[in-house]
């Protein structure tokens, strides 16, 4: 009775908007083959396009589908503020899963999203769904379930393959620069409060402590480690403050616990030991920020 209800709410919706489609957005790319594939998502098999034409994104996985080629169409707002994304996404919408009449103007032929994504009942209505939890699998195996979904598992493995000893190869000269036991930490401003972080969210993380394999430390591991983030107050930074710090700032929020002296007076401050980065360029882990992050600690730890 529920999803009867669903359906004759969304129906009117669909219908407006093919009939107020032009044309050209009805029809299905020339390149089209019209073939189907089964993708074993976490919540079952899914029948997906062999090679989807049409991909609307809303959730951070906008870098891995660009990273293997794929056309997108709508994606979510962080993906469409980031910096580095900006020249790809010129003329891709801006989307969420509130913009339903939106998603069907852009005919998409495959959504994807993450776990907690809202209307994933109306959503596929629309076109073919799959939903990722985040976090459930490693950054990596996550880039590499979004080429099978895609039908480029080959491309996706090979750049794993190549990042992974790429990234390594450095950790080891970074580590034979600073020390093996030096520590670093990661923390963001957001708003009005600051988060560090631990090994597997964005940021960098885990191309630091996975691949590289500098440590964290003690205070950060004991806090941060299991949820991946945790809040703190300026006051208390200085025990979460490894030997270097990685600083993910957004401009657009409260900078002000850089002009305090418990900031200034925190040893890794002191020794110039500070690497400051844009946030909203830095936030993600797919390969096109993760490629990014790692050129940054390359030149930051060893000036390459």
């Amino acid at each position: 009775m529920k999803r009867r209800h669903l359906i004759l709410l969304l129906l009117p919706v669909l219908l407006f908007s093919a009939c107020s489609q032009p044309e050209a957005s009805k029809e299905k790319p020339a390149d089209a083959s019209g073939k189907t594939v089964i993708y074993q998502s976490e919540n079952g098999p899914v029948e997906v396009p062999a090679h989807p034409q049409r991909v609307v994104v809303l959730s951070s996985f906008a870098g891995n589908v660009m990273a293997l080629d794929g056309n997108l169409v709508g994606v979510d707002s962080w993906s469409k503020k980031n910096p580095r994304f900006q020249e790809e996404l010129k003329g891709v919408a801006e989307v969420s899963d509130q913009s339903l009449e939106k998603i069907i103007e852009l005919n998409p032929d495959l959504i994807i999203g993450l776990s907690n994504t809202k209307n994933l009942d109306k959503l596929k209505q629309i076109a073919p769904t799959v939903t990722f939890t985040y976090g459930k699998v490693d950054y990596l195996t996550q880039h590499l379930e979004i080429g099978k979904l895609l039908n480029k598992e080959k491309e996706a493995k090979e750049w794993i393959d190549d990042f992974k000893k790429r990234a390594r190869d450095a950790g080891e000269k970074i580590r034979g620069k600073i020390g093996k036991d030096a520590t670093v930490s990661v923390i963001e401003n957001f708003d009005k409060q600051l988060y560090v972080f631990g090994d597997n969210w964005g940021r960098g993380t885990e191309i630091l402590y996975q691949e590289m394999k500098l440590k964290m430390p003690e205070k950060v591991k004991e806090k941060a480690l299991k949820e991946g983030y945790h809040a703190l107050s300026p006051e208390v930074l200085p025990e979460f403050a490894g030997d270097y710090l990685i600083v993910s700032k957004n401009p657009d929020a409260d900078l002000s616990f850089q002009e305090t002296s418990t900031y200034k007076n925190i040893p890794a401050v002191k020794n110039n030991r500070v690497f400051e980065v844009n946030a909203k360029g830095f936030h993600f882990n797919d390969p096109i920020t993760l490629e990014y992050q790692l050129d940054f600690f390359k030149d930051a730890f060893l000036g390459d």
